[in-house]
């Protein structure tokens, strides 16, 4: 799909590009550039973020920012323009702000003509079939007249204003919205027919009806026991104080999901409800894995590289799927099919401030020990940036979720969608064990194995588990075993 156009005064438009694969939208996160400076060809002019991850849009061509179309913050459909740039060599105009931060005025809805005469209106698309004419304008009230050369346009606001005034009841008309915003208005509790909108055509967005809320969801300052003060007639008695004052007087806080946590909610449900989950559980000593981890820290082999103890994981679980192979596969429901991966893209399970992504490492099986640690160095720190590309996170085929970072000793995870199994690690702990007959202090953790029972059965997956403890609890059978 193109995603810029040019019109004969030299104005080019660049378009929100799809940036993953099939996504309709995105959430402008930052400007780079501003009205009036000079841009060149490649350079980067926005970050937006999509339902898989942040990125940066480079600008296709060379030439002076002319308009903004869009806010900070603003979620735009894949296709609308978002950005104009003059490239005829000319100066840029004087600074407009964007559309969605322009005042609506209360008698907007009668001014018909104007919105007739405006050149582009909002263009959602459909990924792969271009640009659509919108279809939503809005609709003349009824008994209205229509506008026209003779002072029709009068009589329609004469009419409007009447009913405004009380001389008459307005029909109800629907308001304009998308899906997306009537579900989050209902979700609100918001009245759509009482937002005021300010998208192109009369459409209300998503801040229009976050606007119509905060009023709503902002505490009365009457509740407060300081800001009513008792009579000085009344006896004094002790103010008991509200149970919100802990949360500076909010009950609560609405946020809204989107981006990658809103994706990360359908996947999860999804997957939770499509594929028929078992998880198994092994507690094993993982004191030698620890020994060999602070011995490859001092291993002139791998210096600069990322050496702990989820490196270790990641090969014990390599080995085990090398061994057990049929665990690598996933299901096809359209042709009844399980498709067995003769390849390991191994998923790391990383928390961001976006929310929850999985980031793969591509061909994880063919990686020697040192080529292992650095893409797991590179995939979290890219991660920890937010920097994540939707590519590194499409395509795994198994996954490990190390929640022993946070202290816990074990989960039960739930498939990444498409994936046969999930490793959750838990957190490696000094405790008794049985050792050599004696009980003495070691270093213990507890792994849990989810895996699609549809592709995986109770052996296969026990098979899986039992040999990535067996490695952990001997690391040499990463030699003997590899």
């Amino acid at each position: 799909m193109t995603t810029m156009t040019e019109n004969a005064s030299g104005l080019r438009e660049f378009k929100m590009p799809d940036v993953g694969e099939g996504l309709t939208e995105a959430e402008i996160l930052k400007w780079y550039v501003q009205v009036g400076d000079t841009v060149t060809d490649g350079q980067v002019v926005c970050e937006v973020e999509t339902a898989k991850a942040a990125v940066e849009l480079p600008i296709p061509f060379d030439g002076v920012v002319s308009e903004l179309r869009f806010p900070e913050g603003t979620t735009v459909d894949v296709g609308q323009v978002i950005i104009t740039v003059d490239v005829s060599g000319g100066t840029a105009p004087a600074p407009a702000a964007p559309a969605a931060e322009a005042p609506v005025a209360p008698a907007a809805p009668v001014e018909a003509p104007a919105e007739e005469a405006k050149p582009e209106g909002r263009k959602p698309v459909l990924v792969g079939y271009g640009v659509a004419e919108s279809s939503t304008k809005r609709r003349p009230r009824k008994g209205a007249e229509t506008p026209d050369r003779q002072g029709g346009t009068v009589r329609a606001a004469t009419a409007i204003q009447g009913e405004l005034n009380g001389h008459g009841s307005a029909p109800q008309q629907r308001p304009l919205a998308k899906p997306p915003v009537r579900k989050l208005a209902k979700d609100l509790g918001v009245d759509l027919a009482t937002v005021t909108p300010s998208g192109p055509d009369g459409v209300i967005t998503r801040e229009d009806v976050h606007a119509a809320a905060a009023p709503a969801q902002a505490p009365a300052p009457v509740v407060a026991p300081a800001a009513v003060p008792a009579p000085q007639a009344a006896p004094a008695q002790p103010q008991v104080p509200a149970p919100a004052a802990s949360y500076d007087g909010a009950r609560e806080t609405r946020i809204p999901v989107k981006g990658v946590r809103k994706a990360t909610a359908v996947a999860m449900v999804g997957s939770a409800f499509t594929a028929p989950h078992v998880t198994e559980f092994v507690t094993v000593d993982v004191t030698r894995t620890m020994r060999l981890v602070e011995e490859l820290k001092q291993d002139k082999d791998m210096q600069g590289l990322r050496v702990n103890p989820l490196l270790l994981v990641a090969k014990a679980l390599l080995v085990a799927i090398k061994r057990n192979p049929d665990v690598n596969a996933s299901w096809d429901e359209a042709n009844q099919e399980i498709v067995r991966k003769h390849y390991v893209n191994l998923g790391i399970a990383a928390a961001t401030p976006r929310g929850l992504i999985v980031p793969n490492i591509k061909d994880a099986h063919s990686k020697t020990l040192p080529q292992l640690a650095e893409s797991l160095g590179e995939l979290v720190a890219t991660a920890r940036e937010g920097k994540t590309s939707p590519a590194a996170m499409q395509g795994g085929t198994v996954t490990i979720t190390n929640v022993g970072v946070f202290g816990v000793d074990t989960g039960t995870p739930i498939l990444n969608p498409g994936e046969s199994a999930i490793l959750a690690v838990g957190a490696i702990k000094l405790q008794p064990w049985v050792h050599k007959g004696k009980v003495k202090p070691r270093q213990v953790t507890t792994l849990a194995l989810s895996f699609d029972h549809r592709l995986v059965d109770g052996e296969l997956g026990s098979k899986v588990l039992a040999d990535t403890a067996a490695v952990l609890e001997q690391p040499k059978r990463l030699i003997t075993w590899a």
